[in-house]
């Protein structure tokens, strides 16, 4: 059994998700960033951490991807085609997505206030934005890989929830309805209830 350990509000909700899509039984360990209790499962404190037997592995995105290669779901098999695609929407939504709102959450809330640039906030805000309307066009079919809900998914839904959060509104009608359509998963569901 997997051991997720991190806040249901943060990046683990990701990891929690991904194994309520795959139904695998893992257990939850609610750590904030930083705390005495997440350092005892990583050095630096870094959430989410998911321990694989004595080993902890870190980052959603990489930990979604472990765990689409060991239970074949969610994702694509390694060396073909589709899983190029995959890893590259992957690092498209990481890049695009994940990175601006982690410079927005940082320069209003995590760095120390003489370390924060309002600057920063406007133009990541702005490249949120784009990445918005430009992820309508990437959506294949229901889901961003096409008719399959994969990690990629998983990824640019839990960014959308984020961005709102933020107070970043979603303006296009499309992005909308598609977060609406992953939200009503049942695994989104009981992700959210740990």
């Amino acid at each position: 059994m997997y051991t997720v350990v991190g806040r249901v509000r943060s990046r683990a909700f990701r990891v929690m998700w991904a194994l309520e899509e795959m139904g695998v039984p893992y257990t939850h360990i609610d750590a904030g960033p930083q705390s005495d209790e997440a350092r005892k499962y990583h050095p630096t404190g870094k959430i989410p951490v998911m321990m694989v037997g004595d080993e902890a592995l870190t980052d959603s995105v990489a930990i979604m991807s472990y765990l689409s290669d060991v239970h074949g779901t969610l994702g694509a098999p390694a060396g073909t085609i589709q899983r190029a695609r995959l890893d590259a929407m992957l690092h498209y939504l990481n890049e695009d997505l994940d990175a601006p709102l982690w410079q927005i959450a940082k320069h209003t809330m995590i760095l120390p206030e003489e370390r924060r640039v309002e600057g920063a906030v406007a133009t990541a805000k702005w490249e949120v934005e784009r990445t918005f309307n430009a992820l309508s066009d990437r959506v294949q079919g229901p889901w961003l890989m096409g008719k399959d809900f994969t990690i990629a998914d998983v990824l640019a839904v839990h960014c959308l929830g984020w961005a709102f959060g933020l107070g970043i509104p979603v303006e296009n009608a499309d992005v909308k309805d598609y977060g609406k359509r992953a939200r009503a998963r049942a695994g989104f569901r009981q992700a959210g209830q740990q």
